[in-house]
């Protein structure tokens, strides 16, 4: 049995954090929408920092901190609480401030997957008492797949990323709006270190190199660990392991799973075809990886391609695969990825190109393509840049999108080329300067 003394000191704890000393996020949850709001993302990539961003601007218009009800279920204290004793929760509460109705509570709830059925608790709560309801989790029964059959199709879900470019830059307390020449050079360095290093929060705030490794160690074997084998229910954890590792290794090119499973059984390994493919279902659940197909006019042809996998952090996959030397290419290519899915619309989707020649990324809005991008560390060799425009042309002919870029490293121009215009730009001014 919890003691309602135990949660109502965690409850007490967290009103006196009040306010919370946090960096503000590009992406803003809703206030008074009268959804269940749901935070998805994969582990630490700042989902609780942002219930705090919204405690602050609510205490800041004039909510009083007596009015939060935070609770994290990750606290040692509540492990064993059970479904039917989340209700002290509320009634705790309602002990602590008898005179506030529940209805003008903002109620937060941390980690509250680790409690077997607590959507149970969270839909009753909803129903009959409050309608300001934020959750998050990093596990995956906090996706929209999982949620919206649990919680009957009530929640509003956000997804939170690692930081982008600008994140990165105000976190790092990095100009990026500014025509001094010093302030432009400060932000071409920093993007440098943005492409090849982490962005998850926690990690940019550390300045120790060896403690960001441990970190992000840390952080893949829990998705490992917890977030795949518990949750799924794998027991071939060196397996995985090494599957998860073959993905990170192909970055950027079209992954066969196929042929990874023809690798792992030439190794006299014994596993499931269909397991590895479950496996790539997983890895994607947890937001480790971002896969993208193939684009083909045809859906049936486009879902039957070789997805292409992107990795949520380079910093991550750095720490788990020894970095080579021609990692900055696939490291930009990612990280234009992230920046492109980030900034998606309702109705937005990514794909990738290939026929004789090869584009990165097809943006389509609905049924049509909107943009065209060809990403590229180097373009300052002619042969080089004649490949990638050679890509972008024949993806121009068969899309019918004239809406042509070419993301580098450093170059800034316009180029028209078969009465084609296309433009080339710094990855780090088309991350912070240009609308998408």
């Amino acid at each position: 049995m919890i003691r309602k003394d135990v949660i109502k000191t965690l409850i007490a704890i967290k009103q006196n954090e009040i306010l919370f000393d946090v960096f503000d996020r590009e992406e803003k949850l809703p206030i008074d929408s009268r959804k269940i709001v749901t935070i998805s993302g994969v582990r630490r990539c700042g989902k609780s920092s942002m219930m705090e961003i919204v405690i602050n601007d609510l205490v800041k218009s004039g909510v009083s901190a007596e009015r939060i009800l935070w609770l994290g279920f990750d606290d040692e204290r509540l492990v064993n609480m059970h479904s039917d004793e989340l209700n002290q929760v509320v009634e705790s509460y309602m002990e602590m401030f008898p005179d506030i109705p529940l209805k003008d509570v903002y109620m937060f709830f941390d980690e509250i997957q680790l409690i077997k059925d607590w959507e149970f608790f969270v839909l009753r709560l909803y129903k009959n008492y409050c309608k300001n309801i934020y959750i998050c989790g990093s596990n995956a029964t906090m996706l929209s797949t999982e949620l919206n059959s649990s919680l009957r199709g009530y929640p509003v879900e956000y997804r939170a990323y690692t930081l982008s470019f600008r994140e990165y830059c105000r976190f790092n307390g990095i100009k990026v709006q500014s025509y001094l020449e010093q302030d432009i050079a400060r932000l071409k360095n920093a993007f440098l270190k943005y492409n090849s290093e982490s962005s998850f929060p926690e990690i940019v705030l550390t300045k120790s190199k060896s403690e960001q490794l441990k970190l992000l160690h840390g952080y893949f074997d829990t998705m490992l660990l917890k977030d795949i084998a518990e949750h799924y229910r794998i027991s071939n954890i060196s397996i995985l392991r090494y599957f998860v590792k073959r993905i990170m290794e192909n970055l950027s090119k079209p992954t066969s799973i196929n042929s990874l499973y023809n690798d792992i059984k030439s190794q006299g390994i014994k596993i499931s075809k269909d397991d590895l493919y479950q496996w790539a279902n997983y890895v994607c659940n947890i937001f480790l990886f971002i896969r993208i197909p193939k684009y083909d006019r045809s859906l049936s042809k486009e879902q039957k391609s070789l997805n292409k996998y992107y990795c949520i952090d380079n910093g991550l996959r750095s720490a788990v695969l020894l970095p080579q030397s021609n990692d900055e290419g696939k490291y930009l290519e990612n990280n234009v990825f992230l920046h492109l899915n980030r900034n998606m619309q309702v109705g937005d989707k990514i794909t990738y190109f290939q026929g004789n020649n090869e584009c990165d990324f097809v943006i389509q809005r609905m049924d049509v393509v909107i943009q065209l991008i060809q990403v590229c560390w180097d373009i300052s060799e002619h042969d080089t840049l004649k490949r990638e425009v050679k890509g972008l042309l024949e993806a121009s002919k068969v899309t019918n999108c004239d809406n042509l870029w070419i993301i580098n490293k450093e170059e800034e121009k316009t180029i028209i080329i078969e009465e084609k215009t296309i433009n080339i730009v710094p990855a780090w001014k088309w991350m912070i300067l240009i609308e998408n």
